[in-house]
C-alpha cells in the first residue's frame, strides 16, 4: 500500500524502495485488538446469572490481508451445568420390549444423570412413520390397528415436555402404546427436526447441554424418499407441532437431509446421541464419526435388544461428550483461521479438539486469524465471525474489519486537477486519472494530436521489430515494461533487459543469490565465484588432496573447483583428487617381480635385471600390515605363497616395501598313504559286503524254513503215511462165506 508523489520510477517492488527513497512514503497499516466483552469464567452455574464458559465473549478485531493475528480463547466446563435430555424412540412393534425396558429404567436414568449435575430435565417423544403408502397400510383396518394391540401409526408425537419429574416420565413411556409400519426404514429424521427445532413445544433452555437421545433398531428415510408416497414438497425445516404435541405435516412434506439434520443441529446446539441395535450400529457410526463428521457433536452407541442397557449408553455417551471440547467457527472463503493448543499441559500443536477433560479444567486455545484476500464487495469487508464450542450455546464474537484500502484511496486524500498531472486529471495515490483524450503517467499526452506511428516507431529499439522488445507497451512514445511476480522484472529503456534470463545452474539463475546475480541478460558474479552461470570457484582448495597437499595429485588441473585428469598413456585417472586410476598397472604387479628376485631368488628376471629394479625391498620375519600400507599377495613358481607390503612416506616423497622372508607352501601329498589307504578302503568295503550278504541271506532262509514249519503242523493228514500211495493187492471178503467148502 502506498501513497503520496512518485516520480518517473514507482515504488513498486520491495527492493527498490531504498534506491528511490519511498520508505517514507508507505502505508503499513498495524493490527489492532480491542476486547469488547472479556467476562471471568463461571466456577458454578446459577440460577440468576448464565454461565461463561469461554473467554473472551467478544472482540473487535481490525487486520490487514495475509498478515495473520493470534487471538486466545480459554474454555471451562462449570460445575452443574444445566442437562437437558430428550428421549426420541421408534415405537414400532420391533421396539416393544425396549418400551417396557425403558419404562422400568426411567428413574435410574434420571438418578445416574442427577449424579453427574444436579440441573437435569427428562422428556420423551415417538415416531413411527409417514401415514401414506408404502409406508404404512392405508386399509382402513390396519390404519385403526396395524397390529395386535397396537395404536395408529403417525409420524412424530411429543409425549412430555421436558421436566424435572422422573416419575412422570416414567409414566409416559408405560402408557404410550406400540403401533407399526410396513417396511424397515423409519420417520426418524422427521421426528429428530421437530424435537430440534421446535424450541418452546420442547422445552429446550437457551443456556443448556442439549442432548437428543435417538433410539431405534432399525434405518433411516431421508430426503426423497418421500417421493414413493408421491410427497415432493421439500421439508421446510419448521417447527410443524399441534397442541396434542402430533407433527401435522407428516404426509405432505419430504423428509429432511442429512445437510437439514447438520445445520440445525449447528443452528442449535444440540448433540445428537443415536442408541441403536448390534445391526444397524454402522450405519449410524457413519453420520456421526469420522475426521469430518456428517452430523456435527453427534456419537453413536450400541442398544441391547431390549434396551436393558440404556442407562449405562447415555452415560457413557454424555462423559465421551462432556470430555472433549471441539471449537467450530462460521469464517468465510476469505478468512482462515487455524488453531493450536496445548491441551491438558501437552506439547503445543495444531489442532482444534481437546480431550480427556474434567468438570472445571481450563484449555487455552490460540485462533490465527488470517484475511487471505479482499472480498470485491467493500460490504463485506466487516464480517462477524462466531468461533464456538460443539453443542454449547457459548461462543466468541469477533466483529473483524479488514484493511483492504490506503488512506490515500480516500476521497479527501484525492487531488483534482493536480499540478502533477498537468491540471488534466486527478492525483491519487501516486497516479495520474487523466481526464478526456489526455493520457500518460503525468497525463502529459494528448490523444488529438498523437501520431501514432511515430510514438510506437520511438519504442522500437535499432533493427526489432517488436514494440518495446514484445515485453511491454508503448505510452505516449515510451515503453512502460510490463510487471512481472517478484522477483523478476523487465528494465530498460526498451524493456529489452530482466533479471531472470541468465545462465542458469541447478536450476537457479546465476546459480543463486550467494554466488552473482543477473544484470540485463548476464550474470554479474560475486567475488569468489566465475563463470557464465557463476557456478565456477576462483579458488583451488577444493581441487588439494589432504594427504599428499596437491592439487589434483598432479595429474590433472583444478577447473570449477574441481580436479580434471588429463589421461597419460595408458593411464586414465579419475576421483575427486586424481587418486584412482582403474586402467593402471598396480604397484603391487609392479612390485611383484623385484621382490621374487631380491627376497626369494625366484620369478622370471635374471641377475641383471633383478640388479636393475629400482626398489630395494626389506626383509623381515614379522610381519603385519598397518595404517597407511597396503598389502600385496601372489603365488610363487614353486606354488607357495608370498608377500609384501608398501607405503609412501610423506616426508622424503618415497616409497618403501617391506617383504616377508619366507613363504607359505603347502604340505607335500604322501603317494603312498593315498595309495594304501584307497587299497585298505577297498577290502574293508568288499568285507562290508560280503558280511552283509551274508546276513540276508540267512535271514530269508530263517524266513523260509519257519514257514515250512508252519505249513507242515498245519497239515490234516498222519505225517507218516503218504495219503495217494495204495497196495499192489487187493483183497476182498464175502460176507456168505461160513468158512467151509
Amino acid at each position: 500500500m502506498k501513497r503520496g508523489n512518485f516520480s518517473y520510477h514507482r515504488c513498486d517492488f520491495i527492493h527498490r524502495l531504498s534506491d528511490h527513497g519511498c520508505f517514507d512514503q508507505i502505508f503499513y497499516p498495524s493490527p489492532s485488538f480491542s476486547p469488547t466483552r472479556n467476562d471471568d469464567l463461571s466456577n458454578r452455574t446459577s440460577e440468576d446469572v448464565d454461565p461463561i464458559q469461554m473467554r473472551p465473549q467478544r472482540v473487535h478485531l481490525k487486520i490487514r490481508p495475509n498478515l495473520p493475528y493470534s487471538v486466545h480463547i480459554q474454555f471451562k466446563q462449570t460445575l452443574d451445568y444445566p442437562v437437558d435430555l430428550y428421549y426420541l424412540m421408534d415405537l414400532s412393534k420391533s421396539m416393544e420390549d425396549d418400551k417396557e425396558k425403558l419404562a422400568q429404567l426411567g428413574n435410574q436414568l434420571a438418578i445416574n444423570m442427577r449424579k453427574i449435575t444436579s440441573n437435569f430435565r427428562l422428556g420423551f417423544g415417538s415416531f413411527v412413520d409417514k401415514v401414506v403408502m408404502p409406508y404404512v397400510s392405508t386399509v382402513r383396518e390396519k390404519l385403526d390397528e396395524p397390529c395386535s394391540g397396537c395404536a395408529a401409526p403417525y409420524g412424530f408425537r411429543n409425549h412430555m415436555k421436558l421436566d424435572t419429574d422422573s416419575s412422570d416420565f416414567v409414566q409416559k413411556v408405560a402408557e404410550t402404546q406400540i403401533s407399526g409400519n410396513l417396511d424397515a426404514p423409519e420417520g426418524g429424521f422427521d421426528a429428530i427436526m421437530q424435537a430440534i427445532v421446535c424450541k418452546n413445544e420442547i422445552g429446550w433452555r437457551e443456556k443448556s447441554r442439549k442432548m437428543l437421545v435417538f433410539s431405534t433398531d432399525s434405518g433411516f428415510h431421508y430426503a426423497g424418499d418421500g417421493k414413493l408416497g408421491g410427497i415432493i414438497k421439500p421439508n421446510d425445516g419448521e417447527c410443524h407441532l399441534d397442541r396434542s404435541g402430533l407433527y401435522t405435516e407428516s404426509t405432505t412434506q419430504d423428509y429432511p437431509s442429512i445437510s437439514q439434520i447438520n445445520h440445525k443441529v449447528k443452528e442449535h446446539h444440540v448433540n445428537l446421541i443415536f442408541a441403536v441395535t448390534a445391526n444397524q450400529v454402522d450405519i449410524y457410526r457413519q453420520l456421526a464419526e469420522g475426521g469430518n463428521p456428517l452430523i456435527e457433536g453427534s456419537t453413536a452407541g450400541r442398544l441391547e435388544n431390549d434396551s436393558s442397557n440404556v442407562v449405562e449408553l447415555i452415560q457413557e455417551e454424555y462423559l465421551k461428550i462432556t470430555s472433549a471440547v471441539e471449537l467450530k467457527d462460521n469464517a468465510t472463503d476469505n478468512v482462515k483461521i487455524t488453531y493450536y493448543s496445548s491441551c491438558l499441559n501437552q506439547k503445543k500443536e495444531e489442532t482444534k479438539i481437546c480431550r480427556g477433560l474434567r468438570v472445571g479444567d481450563t484449555v487455552t486455545f490460540e485462533a490465527k486469524i488470517e484475511v487471505t484476500s479482499c472480498p470485491r464487495n467493500p460490504n463485506e469487508w466487516n464480517q462477524t465471525i462466531q468461533i464456538y464450542p460443539v453443542g454449547l450455546n457459548d461462543a466468541l464474537i469477533i466483529d473483524l474489519e479488514m484493511i483492504c484500502d490506503c488512506d490515500c484511496e480516500k476521497s479527501w486524500n484525492e487531488q483534482i486537477n493536480s499540478p502533477y498531472c498537468e491540471h488534466r486529471g486527478t492525483h491519487e495515490c501516486g497516479i495520474c486519472s487523466c481526464y478526456g483524450n489526455f493520457y500518460g503517467r503525468r497525463c502529459e499526452c494528448d490523444a488529438k494530436d498523437a501520431n501514432p506511428a511515430e510514438e510506437e516507431q520511438s519504442c522500437i529499439r535499432g533493427n526489432d521489430t517488436k514494440v518495446c522488445s514484445g515485453r511491454g507497451a508503448c505510452r505516449c512514445g515510451e515503453c512502460e515494461c510490463y510487471k512481472r511476480e517478484q522477483p523478476e522484472e523487465v528494465t530498460g529503456k526498451f524493456c529489452e533487459c530482466d533479471n531472470f534470463s541468465c545462465d542458469r545452474y541447478d536450476g537457479k539463475v546465476c546459480s543463486g543469490p550467494d554466488h552473482g546475480k543477473c544484470e540485463c541478460g548476464t550474470c554479474i558474479c560475486n567475488d569468489d565465484w566465475t563463470g557464465t552461470d557463476c557456478s565456477c570457484k576462483k579458488s583451488n582448495e577444493d581441487c588439494i588432496d589432504p594427504r599428499t597437499n596437491k592439487e589434483c595429485n598432479g595429474r590433472g588441473k583444478c577447473v570449477c573447483g574441481q580436479c580434471v585428469c588429463e589421461p597419460k598413456d595408458d593411464e586414465q585417472y579419475t576421483g575427486q583428487y586424481c587418486e584412482d586410476c582403474p586402467t593402471c598397472k598396480s604397484l603391487c604387479e609392479a612390485y611383484k617381480e623385484c621382490v621374487q628376485c631380491r627376497i626369494h631368488q625366484s620369478g622370471p628376471l635374471d641377475e641383471e635385471a633383478c640388479n636393475q629394479c629400482n626398489i630395494n625391498p626389506i626383509g623381515t620375519s614379522e610381519f603385519e600390515v598397518g595404517d597407511g600400507e597396503q598389502l600385496c599377495v601372489f603365488i610363487d613358481d614353486d606354488d607357495c605363497k608370498f608377500q609384501f607390503k608398501y607405503r609412501y612416506d610423506d616426508k622424503d616423497d618415497s616409497i618403501y616395501v617391506i617383504a616377508q622372508n619366507t613363504k607359505d607352501c603347502p604340505e607335500p601329498v604322501d603317494v603312498l598313504a593315498i595309495v594304501i589307504g584307497v587299497i585298505v578302503g577297498i577290502v574293508l568295503i568288499g568285507l562290508a559286503l560280503l558280511l552283509i550278504w551274508k546276513l540276508l541271506t540267512t535271514i530269508h532262509d530263517r524266513r523260509e524254513f519257519a514257514k515250512f514249519e508252519k505249513e507242515r503242523m498245519m497239515a490234516k493228514w498222519d505225517t507218516g503215511e503218504n495219503p495217494i500211495f495204495k497196495q499192489a493187492t487187493t483183497t476182498f471178503k464175502n460176507p456168505t462165506y461160513g468158512g467151509k467148502q
